[in-house]
């Protein structure tokens, strides 16, 4: 196939890094062919009518990106929401995946590379996940002073036990400190499933849990923000073992890593003075992923760099206060 001089098929090594790039179920590969074919032959012909269907009505693209070459795959963003917002998502596409790679250089099309259709449908359908740590602040000063009381503890306990009755979709791991939360999502395909993305609900969860730290141990609290992928697709938010002792999360441990290692570059930056203590700090994908359309005000949220793990590319984490954010989502409402 592409043996015309109108295609230019490549090897995945040669795809071009940091540019737009298209996927496509290979079931239409042939039917993509035939429709350039007939286009340029149309095209060649004093500029008839356009032939049907045209090579850009076929099959369903996926947007993308090449990040970087790895020894068995490429690293890339997926981009599964660009009209409402700038979802963007890392993932790996294995070579044993790819079908073909090829290019329309004539009339200025994107790369795009054929990929089998169960790998495709697998990525559209599984479940991906939100996640967030709530940590309290000057909790080791509270404990070396003797003015935590387990009464306290235990009425933190109880108020978490309602709010997350409330929000069934949302798995809540708790410590006396700190709280874990993780919810799921899909992106769907055009016939099946759904995009169920919605990240500013972690958000405004957030002034809820601030209360409840606030009534119960009088103590303020800061949350860090991050996403990433879940290898266990379709199971619950979480395990919990017949015994009762055993409590699996279903997922990899890398969104928790990043976590820690943008609360540890925000630690360091307050120390050095780089900016203040804040409510709020994500990681740049979850921000630039949140349905806010005040783009100027957006732009001006500060932002600082920090090293992800297992990743080609430099990190940043946006941070900010509750309520400013929360008044920028709230005008993105109808």
């Amino acid at each position: 196939m592409f043996s015309s001089g109108l295609f230019d098929a490549y090897d995945p090594a040669d795809l071009p890094v940091d540019q737009d790039i298209v996927l496509m179920d290979e079931r239409y590969l042939a039917e993509w062919e035939h429709a350039w074919l007939l286009n340029d032959a149309l095209d060649e012909d004093d500029g008839g009518p356009g032939p049907e269907p045209s090579p850009y009505e076929v099959g369903y693209v996926m947007p993308a990106s090449v990040i970087r070459q790895l020894t068995h795959g490429l690293e890339i963003s997926w981009y599964p929401d660009t009209h409402q917002r700038f979802h963007e998502l890392k993932i790996v596409l294995p070579l044993t995946e790819i079908v073909q790679c090829v290019e329309v250089h004539k009339y200025g099309g994107k790369p795009t590379v054929f990929v089998r259709g169960e790998w495709l449908e697998r990525v559209h359908l599984q479940n991906n996940s939100l996640f967030a740590m709530i940590d309290v602040v000057a909790m080791g000063d509270e404990l070396q002073n003797g003015r935590i009381e387990k009464r306290s503890l235990v009425a933190l306990r109880d108020r978490l036990d309602i709010l997350a009755a409330a929000h069934a979709d949302i798995s809540f791991i708790s410590f006396a400190d700190s709280l874990l939360l993780k919810t799921n999502w899909t992106v769907g395909m055009f016939d099946k499933g759904a995009y169920t993305y919605a990240p500013e609900k972690l958000i405004l969860l957030f002034d809820e849990i601030r209360q409840i730290f606030r009534d119960t141990l009088g103590l303020g609290v800061y949350a860090v923000f991050a996403s990433g992928s879940n290898e266990y697709y379709d199971d619950a938010l979480l395990h919990a073992s017949k015994s009762g002792n055993h409590i699996c999360l279903n997922s990899l441990g890398l969104p928790f890593a990043q976590i820690m290692l943008i609360d540890e570059a925000a630690r360091r930056a307050i120390r050095d003075g780089v900016h203040r203590a804040h409510e709020l700090y994500m990681d740049a994908d979850f921000f630039r992923s949140l349905d806010i359309k005040d783009y100027v005000t957006r732009r001006k949220i500060p932002r600082a760099p920090y090293k992800p793990k297992l990743s080609g590319s430099d990190g940043e984490y946006f941070y900010t206060d509750y309520a400013d954010l929360a008044a920028l989502l709230a005008a993105t409402t109808p």
